[in-house]
């Protein structure tokens, strides 16, 4: 083999070697993701009250350790200026279980009731869900999955 040669493969697997490193740490680095996020709302009827479930998968290579929601009338103040991350650190939090190697799946339901359903703007309404994982990195969607009430 000629000595060029040899320097020009050598040189590429440094080049190739040095890519898949940096794409390793970058991979490793990755804030929570969600993904298959899905609202379902059933509204109240005779004595019975309704409910509303929201359900996601959320991946985080360091683990997650929590997941906020909060579900937000599409016709309110928050459209506006939108949601933040300090706005949502107050929103209830779904309860997780794991469903894969690094991913978790979460589901909040809550009841509504008559009155409160009464009391409720009708119309669009989004869910906006917080994610951080156990390493501190967080993912806000403000809207993350949409219902009708």
């Amino acid at each position: 083999m000629s000595r060029r040669l040899i320097v020009s493969v050598l040189a590429g697997v440094v080049v190739v070697g040095g890519a898949g490193a940096f794409a390793l740490a970058y991979a490793g680095e990755q804030p929570p993701a969600l993904s298959h996020s899905t609202a379902r709302y059933s509204a109240p009827a005779g004595d019975r009250d309704g409910s509303l479930t929201f359900t996601t998968e959320v991946k985080a290579s360091s683990g997650v350790e929590s997941v906020k929601v909060l579900a937000w009338p599409a016709s309110s103040s928050l459209a506006k200026p939108g949601l933040t991350v300090r706005e949502m650190a107050d929103a209830e939090s779904a309860v997780c279980t794991p469903s894969g190697h690094d991913t978790v799946r979460c589901t909040y339901k809550v009841a509504v009731t008559r009155a409160e359903a009464d009391k409720s703007p009708r119309g669009r309404w989004h869910v906006a869900v917080l994610a951080t994982g156990k390493d501190g990195d967080t993912t806000l969607k403000t809207k993350a999955a949409d219902f009708t009430a």
